[in-house]
């Protein structure tokens, strides 16, 4: 290990020094304070000599230190790599060019005909639509069950079929928070691999491997990114699991643009700073909300009222940058209400520095009646509402001015 390495990779243990830090490898030829876009298809060799030599590493399981094709590894994406582990607490970590291709590509990857996954049903859409009809044709089926419920959860492993627990926390948008603990012993117990998607809490939020948890994932479109400007995902975990996915991903050809990991990475420098900033505004919010006669319902888990704000507590430095609330309202009175704001976008997604907000009955399950929206338990007035890095009183500043205007007939706190 060389003196810069070294360095490197002790220079303190906090999540805004290993953001900037960890991983990185000082001065190794570029001589550059941020890591080159090295914008490349193939590599070159200075002769046969060293093609055999790297062959032969290739090969028989040597120390690799670079490729000869690009869907096979890039500098800019192995340094990126390298960060999210740190960050994580990982032996290492495989990055996709989208958080769905993180996902689907380890599903694909590990899973065979015949097996089986256990998903909470608070799950991001397109992920359960992925297990529910993509895997399905391939013989591998998917049991969905409540949030929550662990018993339901156990009694839905089938033995020596079932692959994967998978769950996210919080989860997508009612922010419910998994037990950690429970999840992995549940996992040891029945030979099932957990898979965590913990994308609304990031690892300065919550760091699952050090529960025994044995993925976790990111849509690093989000909170790494930072920016709403670069689509990303990543899974991290032991180093031998991720290795598997990456010699996969060489031949499913998912990889990710050197300038995407680029921009990642510099997203990752100020992700620590981001996150506490989003995590104190995101409370006031919330509290703000819960204590205003036109919003029904407020879901965050830094409130007491949140059904898991006790394990939350006990598992996570900062409860995240969404607010998911009910306006007092039909989907009418919602939609006008997100209309009057001036400050957030309306956009799906969330992470980055400029605050978004949408309503999940139009923007995810349009297609869905109102009556089978409810019965996912998607409400026509909710409100989903991702915190940029605004300053905390302009924010419930705009939604008084807006919630001020909802019709007072509407305004009846539902019992």
């Amino acid at each position: 290990m060389t003196a810069s390495k070294s360095k490197a990779e002790n220079l303190g243990k906090g999540a805004s020094t290993q953001a900037v830090h960890g991983g990185a490898e000082r001065d190794k030829g570029f001589h550059s304070m941020t890591t080159p876009i090295v914008q490349t298809a193939t590599y070159t060799f200075d002769n046969t000599a060293k093609v055999i030599e790297f062959l032969e590493e290739k090969v028989y399981g040597g120390e690799l230190e670079r490729e000869e094709y690009a869907r096979y590894g890039n500098p800019s994406v192995w340094s990126l790599e390298r960060r999210i582990a740190k960050l994580e607490g990982a032996e290492a970590a495989v990055v996709y060019p989208s958080g769905m291709s993180a996902v689907t590509s380890l599903f694909l990857t590990v899973l065979r005909p015949g097996t089986h996954i256990v998903m909470t049903d608070d799950c991001y859409r397109r992920t359960r639509q992925f297990c529910e009809t993509t895997l399905k044709k391939f013989g591998i089926n998917t049991s969905i069950v409540p949030m929550g419920d662990y018993e339901a959860l156990e009694a839905a492993i089938v033995p020596r079929k079932t692959r994967f627990i998978f769950t996210e926390t919080p989860t997508n948008p009612y922010l419910r928070v998994a037990d950690l603990n429970r999840l992995a012993e549940l996992g040891k117990q029945h030979r099932a691999m957990t898979l965590l998607d913990t994308t609304f809490a990031t690892p300065v939020n919550l760091r699952p491997l050090e529960y025994g948890i044995d993925f976790v994932m990111h849509s690093a479109t989000k909170y790494f990114g930072g920016h709403n400007d670069v689509l990303a995902g990543v899974i991290a975990g032991a180093a031998g699991r991720i290795k598997a996915l990456k010699d996969a991903r060489g031949i499913f050809g998912n990889v990710i643009d050197p300038h995407q990991a680029f921009l990642v990475e510099r997203g990752l420098k100020t992700l620590a700073l981001r996150v506490r900033h989003q995590n104190e505004t995101a409370l006031k919010v919330a509290r703000y909300l819960e204590n205003h006669l036109k919003i029904d319902r407020v879901y965050y888990p830094g409130l007491e009222s949140h059904p898991d704000h006790g394990i939350a507590s006990a598992q996570m430095s900062g409860f995240g940058g969404v607010v998911s609330f009910e306006v007092a309202g039909d989907i009418k009175a919602t939609s006008d209400f997100i209309d009057r704001l001036r400050i957030p976008y309306i956009a799906p997604s969330l992470g980055g520095t400029e605050s978004l907000i949408e309503q999940p009955a139009y923007f995810s399950y349009y297609d869905l009646s109102s009556e089978e929206r409810l019965a996912i338990g998607i409400k026509d007035n909710l409100v989903r509402f991702a915190l940029g890095i605004e300053d905390a009183e302009d924010l419930i500043d705009d939604l008084e001015a807006s919630l001020s205007q909802v019709p007072a007939r509407a305004a009846v706190r539902q019992v």
